[in-house]
């Protein structure tokens, strides 16, 4: 059940990341795509239940969180293009699941870790986005430019 209840977490985090890698990388992502692998997600939580009714919650997680994100680095295989971006989208998924895994194995502190984890997620987004020019989603703001944000980047 605590699980469920950080599905919209799980869910946004990894949709945050492939729009940053759409942005960052100039990597065109489909709404089909994002359906599909919104999809995979989803998928994520019937497996753990599932499987949980067998092996118990931590086996369960491991080989739901696994499967997911295998399936998820398969399919962004064809979208990314790219054995770098694929690492790095792994790791960051890596990373998303196993900070709910942490943040469920702390009841007690669930909260506070939750929120200072969550703080420090919005900080690395609000710091790595710092040259996006949404206005002109194509340019990118030289980092000579970053002081003045006047001009920007053909």
């Amino acid at each position: 059940m605590r699980s469920a209840k950080y599905a919209l977490l799980i869910i946004s985090l990894s949709f945050l990341s492939f729009f940053f890698f759409e942005i960052m990388y100039r990597k065109k992502v489909h709404p089909v795509q994002y359906t599909f692998i919104g999809l995979s997600l989803s998928i994520f939580y019937y497996l753990l239940l599932s499987i949980s009714e067998h092996l118990g919650f931590d086996m369960a997680y491991m080989i739901a969180t696994s499967s997911v994100i295998a399936l998820i680095l398969a399919y962004s295989k064809s979208i990314l293009k790219n054995g770098k971006s694929l690492w790095i989208l792994g790791i960051i998924l890596i990373l998303i699941y196993s900070y709910i895994f942490v943040l469920l194995q702390l009841e007690e502190y669930a909260l506070i870790a939750g929120s200072i984890g969550l703080f420090f997620i919005l900080a690395l987004v609000m710091y790595m986005s710092r040259n996006v020019d949404w206005y002109h989603m194509n340019k990118v703001i030289p980092k000579e430019n970053l002081d003045t944000q006047t001009e920007v980047a053909p």
